[in-house]
């Protein structure tokens, strides 16, 4: 860690999901189905991570939900569920995140922001249901931008909006695959694990102590 050890950031970017908000359909699909193994052929194989992140790209719930039962009218119920039941399928904010994201803003050395691949009809119910969302200086929205991550549009339009330089930002996801296109895009980047495994990641960059 020594390359970075005197590195000085000036902003972090979060992704949401997964990071500060345990969001995950399971908890909803479990409550439908009587198996797990159910649970988990539905979300691999009709509503999809795939198909779901076309919402997040900007196509419209409702496209999305008929173009869905179309190819498998038999679950249409369990389909429409999907957004219908959204709320079921959120777990509540990531305390041990949440509690980072407070010590950043009350140190005041760090622009804050939110990178997210989100659909545009279902954010306004998180930022009702989330109030540390207000804590960003800035939150950049998917499905209202109509492109995601990992294309590298969607991280420059971050960038370009609230004028940060690339070199002067860490970035923190759970996915592999947006953090690797982050660091193409020359933004050191954390993979996500859990609240602890952050927390040491910061203060190894004294971003924290």
């Amino acid at each position: 860690m020594k390359s970075q050890e005197h590195k000085v950031y000036s902003t972090i970017i979060f992704d949401l999901g997964a990071v500060l908000i345990d969001w995950n359909p399971r908890y909803l699909y479990r409550k439908i189905f009587s198996s797990e193994e159910e649970t988990e052929d539905f979300l691999q194989h009709i509503c999809t991570a795939d198909w779901n992140e076309e919402q997040d790209a900007g196509r419209s719930l409702q496209d999305g939900t008929e173009l869905l039962i179309d190819s498998h009218p038999k679950h249409e119920n369990n389909i429409r569920a999907f957004y219908g039941r959204w709320k079921e399928m959120l777990g509540g904010e990531i305390a041990g995140t949440v509690a980072l994201l407070h010590a950043l803003k009350n140190s005041g050395q760090y622009k804050l922001y939110v990178l997210t691949n989100w659909s545009n009809e279902t954010f306004p119910l998180a930022l009702v249901e989330f109030p540390f969302l207000q804590l960003f200086d800035g939150i950049v929205v998917s499905g209202r931008e109509k492109q995601r991550k990992p294309a590298a549009s969607f991280y420059q339009l971050l960038l370009d909006r609230y004028d940060i330089a690339a070199a002067d930002a860490l970035f923190i996801d759970d996915n592999l695959r947006n953090v690797t296109a982050a660091q193409k895009f020359g933004i050191d980047s954390i993979l996500f694990n859990n609240p602890d495994q952050l927390k040491d990641e910061l203060v190894n960059r004294i971003i924290l102590v």
